[in-house]
């Protein structure tokens, strides 16, 4: 944990891009309200498909929405789904990987489990939650975390594989320490750093999923501001408007894109074997 929070982490070029890159979209997000003076969702007729300029920094849709306006609210839900799963998914998959990676009986049953539920396509299964359930934040968050909890279980599985056969483990074993202990102590440590690379890519995953259910309608409501929703709302007038998707969809391929960078940065500087491959 030292090398993520001290100065060679932030010496890692990727984790200075991507973190900065982020850090300006969840800010600017988070102040839609102070940097927008227009409702997201206001109908106003008069003002539809107008070009970008200095009122409307993006334009217009259809309904004479400012694109602007809901460009940077759409951001505060894609940014604010990709956390919630990732905080869920972790959670889950981490109890998931612990208990099956160390005690060697549940291993067999729960990893099939976890192998099934990846044979399912996660788009599909999201779409049929979405259609199950109807359109709704809590849905499209279930719908997007279930298929990721099986990627963080075999991950966390992966590690306690190999740590459990470390003399310190096998030493704590010896003295009757409980199993509780042994994984919370000398377990759980070993997971944090391949944990938070994991994270970032759900991140990004459940960002691009997100803004695909919403494309194809089943997602949020059409009327709540988001990347994908705004995308596929411009999708009628594209070749009169183009700036309906332009606009959103540069939004979504940066915030991927900067998600992703962050991911691989905290890997080269996380992961021991790739530091030395480095020459770090």
């Amino acid at each position: 944990m030292r090398n993520l929070f001290g100065h060679s982490a932030f010496r890692n070029p990727s984790v200075l891009i991507g973190g900065s890159i982020l850090l300006l979209l969840l800010a600017v997000s988070i102040l839609a309200p102070l940097l927008t003076q227009y409702d997201p969702q206001a109908i106003a007729p008069r003002f539809r498909l107008k070009f970008p300029s200095d009122e409307f920094l993006m334009g217009t849709d259809m309904l004479g929405r400012d694109v602007w306006t809901r460009v940077v609210h759409g951001g505060r839900v894609s940014l604010l789904v990709s956390a919630v799963v990732a905080i869920i998914a972790i959670s889950i998959g981490l109890a998931i990987g612990l208990t099956a990676g160390y005690i060697r009986w549940l291993d067999g049953p729960v990893m099939r489990t976890m192998d099934g539920l990846m044979a399912i396509p996660g788009i599909l299964l999201a779409i049929a939650l979405v259609s199950l359930s109807g359109a709704s934040l809590l849905t499209v968050i279930i719908a997007i975390v279930i298929p990721e909890i099986p990627r963080v279980a075999r991950l966390v599985r992966g590690v306690v594989l190999s740590i459990r056969e470390e003399p310190y483990v096998e030493a704590a074993v010896g003295l009757g320490t409980p199993t509780v202990k042994i994984l919370i102590k000398h377990i759980l440590p070993n997971t944090i750093a391949p944990l938070i690379v994991q994270g970032t890519y759900i991140c990004a995953s459940a960002i691009l999923v997100e803004s695909i259910l919403s494309f194809l309608g089943a997602g949020l409501p059409p009327e709540i501001p988001t990347w994908g929703n705004i995308i596929a709302e411009g999708r009628a007038v594209f070749q009169r408007a183009p700036w309906i998707i332009l606009f959103p969809g540069g939004f979504l391929a940066v915030t991927i894109l900067a998600v992703n960078i962050l991911g691989d940065g905290l890997r080269d500087t996380l992961d021991p074997r790739m530091k030395k491959r480095l020459g770090a």
